[in-house]
């Protein structure tokens, strides 16, 4: 039974302590073993800063591809997706309700074996729950644009709680503009009912946007619906980098999600 092991992880750009936190992550990835990693806000600034995504794949031998969202500091910030194995194509489409200073885009990519895997940064703010419903709905399109026999796997920091909406709405519970969808929730998968805070307190990281509700589930792993043959199972999910190092150091203002997903076909099953 062959599983990916799928990451999410907002980067938070190039925040100090910066080269700490990049340690962080990149001895993080070696101890997780991820197949794949899905990054947002990953920044590159010629001439000064390395794109971050590239600086890890260095780093740990991945495979990566970067696509920009928003101008930011004389370079650029964006979405990432890292892998172990090559990536045959990827591609990168703008989100609805796109500003100069807020672009959202969804960043997917095909591995060799057939995969799409995609990641995703919605609009941030509390109030706007009506541009991240328009964003899902678009997202969902271009997700099933690119449907396959394969299961598909979209990840991100979608900025809205579980009980909201357009997260509701991902997991086939709601209507929106007469559609709905249906795609796992890897963590409810696991642990229904169970908080799963990836923005919180305790993270001092937070501190700057405590304006925002903290204490909130704001990185999702969605699969598409599990197979007869169980491909599209999800084994495991759980809150990753999400311990500080000795000194105190965080990996980023958000904690990392990992899961494991079935994409063999179980024996004997039709």
């Amino acid at each position: 039974m062959a599983c990916l092991r799928c990451l999410t992880l907002n980067l938070w750009g190039a925040e100090p302590p910066l080269a700490a936190r990049m340690a962080l992550v990149t001895e993080g990835l070696a101890a997780l073993a991820p197949d794949i990693v899905a990054l947002q806000e990953v920044r590159e600034i010629p001439g000064q800063l390395e794109n971050q995504a590239l600086t890890l794949a260095r780093a740990t031998g991945y495979h990566q591809v970067f696509a920009p969202a928003v101008a930011f500091a004389g370079g650029h910030e964006g979405l990432a997706i890292l892998s172990r194995t090559p990536i045959a194509e990827h591609a990168a489409a703008e989100l609805p309700h796109a500003q100069p200073t807020e672009r959202r885009i969804l960043l997917s990519a095909r591995l060799e074996s057939g995969v799409w895997l995609h990641t995703a940064h919605l609009n941030y703010r509390l109030q706007h729950g009506q541009q991240r419903e328009d964003q899902v709905m678009a997202l969902d399109a271009l997700v099933s644009a690119r449907a396959t026999d394969a299961p598909q796997i979209i990840m991100g920091d979608f900025n809205a709680r579980p009980d909201a909406d357009e997260i509701r709405w991902m997991k086939g519970l709601v209507t929106l503009g007469g559609r709905r969808a249906v795609y796992q929730d890897a963590w409810d998968h696991v642990h229904p009912g169970q908080a799963g805070w990836t923005w919180a307190a305790a993270n001092p990281y937070t501190a700057p946007l405590r304006f925002l509700t903290l204490d909130r589930r704001l990185d999702y792993i969605f699969v598409t619906p599990e197979r007869r043959d169980g491909r599209g199972r999800i084994h495991s999910c759980r809150i990753v980098l999400d311990q500080p190092s000795p000194d105190g150091v965080f990996a980023s203002d958000h904690f990392g999600l990992l899961a494991e997903v079935q994409f063999d076909a179980t024996t004997g099953q039709g």
